[in-house]
């Protein structure tokens, strides 16, 4: 493949699919997940008239990355006039579910026997809310890749819930009918009522999986570290979200150590080395994919503005200051020594002090 055919290694694809309304954004923990779905969320704020970033992680963090309180109702980002953020648990909740109490409570027992389908009909929930809010695009800061993968495929699992329902409709429909007469129970209690919702839940979760697997509508993006683990973790994921049918041409590598200036630690040498070996494996892997690379800082990346800041580094390639021995770079170093230097004496100038009191 030729320089040319490389794609550029910039989230501007994304930003530029004006017909994209949902984006995904996953992988390991701990890889910078949500600090990266934020960032495309402030990006994609500038491009489209209103955008909703969603976490469905339990350990919830868009309120530590943006340092301002989210709950399960969309609330307008501060400094964002159609930026708006929320944090829902992805486990179902019977008090944020409509309906009688008699169906809540039974149906709260049917989630205990049928795996996964509680999550599925939150999610299912979820997605009916955030449908009738009218947003251009939709931003998923989703859990470490396990919990995301079964997120993705609780369309599936809302269908053999369904299933099973049914035939157990057929089974012992007669019977249940017969014990909510016997109760003096009404009909909204019984396995119609139970029917429909799950009826309800699947036209909603069906009619969102098909958009889930148009790429004009949905992408997924890959967020991760140049390290083996992280890199095994991009791979099985890009495959599972194969086998779904829902496409994914980005891949953002995090915490990149670039050799700036010269480095003396051997520690840094070695993981540098160790990185330069990763990142070659994951331009061999995914030659055709949008690979953004961000570097490594000292900092934690937190609030608005440094958001704001950071996120030159997904619309252009990072670059790293390379040049040696030129003026400026001599300066530079000077200022910092210097600035270490004035730190210094006044630690010593402490420590004096405190040995006079003594």
């Amino acid at each position: 493949m030729s320089t040319a055919d490389i794609p550029e290694g910039t989230v501007r694809n994304i930003l530029e699919q004006d017909t994209l309304k949902w984006v995904f954004v996953g992988g390991k923990g701990g890889v910078g997940k949500t600090t990266c779905s934020s960032i495309l969320s402030i990006l994609l704020a500038q491009v489209r008239s209103s955008v909703l970033i969603i976490s469905t992680d339990p350990a919830h963090n868009l309120s530590d990355v943006f340092q301002q309180r989210f709950t399960k109702t969309p609330t307008l980002v501060n400094g964002f006039s159609n930026l708006y953020a929320m944090e829902v648990d992805p486990n179902v909740e019977n008090d944020d579910i409509g309906g009688n109490e008699g169906v809540d409570s039974l149906f709260s027992e049917l989630s205990n026997a049928i795996p996964g389908i509680d999550e599925a009909m939150s999610f299912a929930e979820m997605l009916k809310l955030v449908q009738t809010m009218g947003y251009s695009c939709i931003v998923f800061d989703t859990a470490p890749t396990g919990h995301t993968l079964r997120l993705l495929q609780l369309p599936s699992t809302l269908e053999k819930g369904l299933q099973k329902v049914m035939s157990l409709k057929s089974k012992f429909g007669g019977l249940i009918s017969q014990m909510t007469r016997l109760f003096g129970l009404d009909d909204e209690f019984g396995e119609e009522a139970i029917l429909g919702r799950l009826e309800s839940m699947k036209d909603v979760i069906e009619k969102v999986n098909k958009q889930f697997k148009d790429p004009d509508l949905t992408t997924f993006v890959c967020v991760c570290i140049p390290e083996f683990l992280s890199l095994y973790e991009t791979e099985r994921l890009v495959q599972e979200l194969a086998k779904v049918e829902i496409d994914t041409h980005n891949v953002i590598i995090n915490q990149v150590l670039y050799d700036e200036e010269d480095v003396e630690s051997k520690l840094l040498k070695a993981r540098m080395r160790m990185q330069k070996k990763y990142l070659d494996q994951f331009y061999m892997l995914y030659d055709d994919f949008n690979i953004t690379k961000l570097p490594l800082l000292p900092q934690e990346v937190t609030g608005v503005e440094s958001l704001k800041a950071f996120s030159r580094n997904f619309i252009s390639p990072y670059q790293p200051s390379t040049s040696r021995g030129t003026v400026e770079d001599v300066e530079r170093r000077i200022s910092t020594l210097k600035l270490q230097l004035e730190d210094t004496e006044a630690e010593l100038d402490r420590h004096r002090k405190g040995k006079q009191k003594v």
